[in-house]
């Protein structure tokens, strides 16, 4: 089960929304507020480790509407570590003790923003290959420190109406499945206002599961750019950026104890400096 067609396919797709979506925040920035310049991405290619592939990192720093963003794209192969191996076998994916051979191809972006009433955001796609098995995740999920009603509602709504289409209860299971992995158990408390998460998909229909990741990524852009361009002029005040930046740390801890991508990039070999990049610039503890 090598699907190599496949994979190819699934890798030029998560590198084609990356260079929409690196545009898309690119003409946002022409757009932002203020008289400084806008921000462009600085791009520089990753290497993973000793084993094979890598990807593309693009950070923007400074910007006029966002103070760091990073929109990551990358195919990677390899072996499993005994560790990597051993977490595999325990969530049942068939034949990895035997064959610990692994490809994996992703987009991961994260945005931190200036203005403090424009909400942090965080999305993935990914597709992951073995011998045995072959899955899709993903998912993404809003970050505000000051939550608008209306900003959640418009979020949500545009992802039920992405998953609608390829299953009734997709919106339902994976919004749950969100609330309870974007949780910080140690605060007691969620790190944002959720959005859609799932995992190790795989119906037994791959173009039906690549068609799903798509639209995911596909709502991306409709879900989050008209909440920056709402909220990137609007005033605020050094007690709004004191909000901001203790929110960041809410951040910063979890995407370092608990985020599943953090600890599998850093266990594999991929550059730490792309794996880290959803680290926020500034943040704060009270």
């Amino acid at each position: 089960m090598e699907m190599q067609a496949e994979r190819g396919q699934a890798a030029a797709w998560f590198r084609e929304l990356r260079d929409r979506i690196v545009a898309a925040f690119e003409t946002l920035e022409d757009a932002g507020p203020g008289d400084a310049p806008a921000g462009r991405f600085d791009v520089r290619e990753t290497r993973r480790g000793e084993d094979g592939g890598g990807g593309l990192m693009s950070v923007m720093r400074g910007g006029r509407v966002f103070e760091k963003v990073g929109v990551n794209w990358s195919a990677v192969h390899g072996t499993l570590a005994p560790a990597a191996r051993a977490a595999m076998a325990d969530r049942g994916v068939p034949g990895i003790d035997r064959d610990p051979r692994f490809w994996a191809s992703g987009i991961s972006l994260v945005a931190h923003m200036q203005n403090p009433h424009a909400p942090a955001v965080h999305m993935n796609t990914r597709m992951f290959w073995t011998p045995g098995a072959w899955w899709f995740g993903g998912g993404t999920d809003l970050n505000p420190c000051l939550e608008y009603a209306e900003d959640t509602a418009h979020f949500h709504d545009t992802l039920r109406l992405a998953c609608a289409p390829h299953d009734c209860d997709y919106y339902a299971r994976f919004k749950a499945w969100a609330d309870e992995y974007f949780f910080i158990p140690h605060r007691g408390r969620a790190r944002g206002v959720g959005g859609i998460f799932y995992d190790d998909l795989n119906s037994g229909d791959w173009a039906a599961d690549f068609a799903f990741t798509r639209a995911v990524g596909e709502a991306f852009l409709p879900a989050f750019l008209p909440l920056a361009e709402r909220r990137m002029a609007q005033p605020w005040d050094a007690k709004a950026r004191d909000a901001q930046l203790i929110h960041r740390g809410l951040y910063a801890e979890y995407n370092l104890v608990y985020d599943r991508g953090t600890k599998f990039g850093l266990a594999t070999g991929h550059d730490p400096e792309a794996v880290l990049m959803s680290l926020p610039p500034l943040a704060k503890w009270p």
